[in-house]
């Protein structure tokens, strides 16, 4: 009986919702758009965090940098930035990276220069061109995969052969028209090098132009793009990512000691986590989420009002309609239910609307960044109680005042 009743309020329920269609189309279009902004925003806010923890994590979330200085970084109120040392030397960074004996992997580099040139034959690449010196470890702990030929041999480092890997994006500049780098020679720095291998794309973003790089051995670099005080970076990258902090001081621990320090010395050289940065990209956006639920709700505060003056003017329009209905026996329940399931419709048709072009709309971001398609489903879980909450608090006094309305009086309304 119970559920017959509750398909009887539903049924007219609906007949109502489509006999009065473009009143209700434009009740679901305030509710809709009010959600679309909060979804929107929302999901465009999830598709940059994710973008930045992909970024990042391929940098190696569970590595850190010894450098002589640090991040020098102000998001809002929020700052990473430390001091700058002296520089650390090449026979530093080598004696650290034998003597660091911790179940991990060490890579050295330096960045010679982010103004080279690169040619091939008729072929020249813009003056932009970012040349890191590096070790046989560099790719695997900056996250690099080599798509064609290979990576530097020890003996290739050791010996300061003239060999070169390239970014991809450098290789479609100096090599066009598909052709094979692979064993063709190329000019830089006054130098010609032998091309063994070239990297995945890794795709450019916070600054960084990991596509358009030349990278050489170490020792090469030392010795064609050789200036004064020449500092290199240290990257550690832990097996275990649980074990991040203990590699931080065991390498904190054998690095002051070849950089001779006692212990009343503070440390002369910055340890940089990788996820450093990332963190703080990402907790900037927290500000931004609470700007955006904000106007969501305030959104949604309207298309409330808007429901409920709706639904009263629906109220007026079929009070001998009310009349007739409990003429022929329907309780005060049954009135109350039915316009209460009208307002519930209504709201969840427009909050359905919401969800779907808000997360349409918020993965746009997700093209841009070239991130995965991002579905935040807390947040459509909440915009679908938001709405019934909409749809309940704005039906539930018109329901009210078509419940307690006289049947007689309901009859003579003209």
């Amino acid at each position: 009986m119970k559920l017959t009743l509750v398909y009887e309020n539903l049924r007219i329920a609906l007949g109502s919702i489509r006999t009065n269609l473009l009143r209700t189309i434009l009740t679901i279009l305030i509710i809709g758009i009010g959600l679309t902004a909060l979804i929107g925003i929302l999901t465009a806010i999830s598709s940059i965090q994710a973008a930045i923890s992909n970024k990042f994590t391929g940098m190696g979330a569970n590595s850190f940098t010894i450098e002589n200085r640090g991040i020098n970084v102000q998001i809002g109120k929020r700052k990473l930035r430390n001091k700058r040392y002296g520089s650390i030397t090449f026979r530093e960074a080598m004696q650290f990276k034998d003597e660091f004996d911790f179940p991990a992997v060490v890579a050295v580099s330096h960045t010679a220069t982010g103004a080279a040139t690169v040619k091939h034959e008729s072929d020249k690449s813009n003056p932009n061109v970012m040349v890191i010196g590096v070790d046989e470890n560099f790719m695997d702990v900056e996250g690099h995969t080599i798509l064609r030929g290979r990576n530097f041999t020890q003996q290739e480092i050791k010996d300061n052969r003239y060999v070169a890997v390239l970014g991809s994006a450098l290789a479609k500049k100096v090599f066009p028209n598909s052709q094979n780098p692979l064993d063709k020679v190329i000019v830089s720095g006054g130098a010609k090098y032998r091309v063994i291998g070239v990297l995945e794309e890794k795709g450019a973003g916070f600054g960084s132009q990991s596509d358009n790089i030349l990278l050489l051995p170490i020792t090469n670099v030392r010795q064609v793009f050789s200036r004064p005080n020449m500092s290199y970076k240290i990257v550690v990258k832990a097996n275990d990512s649980q074990q991040v902090d203990a590699a931080i001081s065991e390498a904190t621990g054998v690095f002051r000691i070849i950089r001779r320090l006692t212990v009343h010395d503070e440390d002369n050289f910055n340890v940089n986590k990788s996820d450093n940065l990332s963190r703080l990209l990402i907790e900037s956006t927290g500000q931004v989420t609470i700007i955006a639920f904000g106007i969501g709700v305030i959104t949604l505060l309207g298309a409330a009002i808007g429901l409920m003056n709706i639904m009263l003017v629906a109220v007026a329009e079929r009070t001998r309609e009310i009349g007739i209905r409990k003429a022929i026996g329907a309780s005060s329940k049954a009135i109350r239910n039915q316009f209460l399931f009208e307002s519930i419709i209504i709201g969840q048709i427009g909050g359905i609307v919401g969800i779907v072009v808000g997360v349409m709309v918020g993965n746009l971001m997700s093209m841009v960044m070239k991130s995965n398609f991002i579905v935040p489903w807390l947040w459509v879980i909440v915009g679908a109680l938001v709405c019934l909450a909409v749809g309940v608090l704005s039906g539930l006094l018109p329901a009210l005042k078509a419940s307690k309305l006289d049947p007689i009086d309901s009859l003579r309304y003209e």
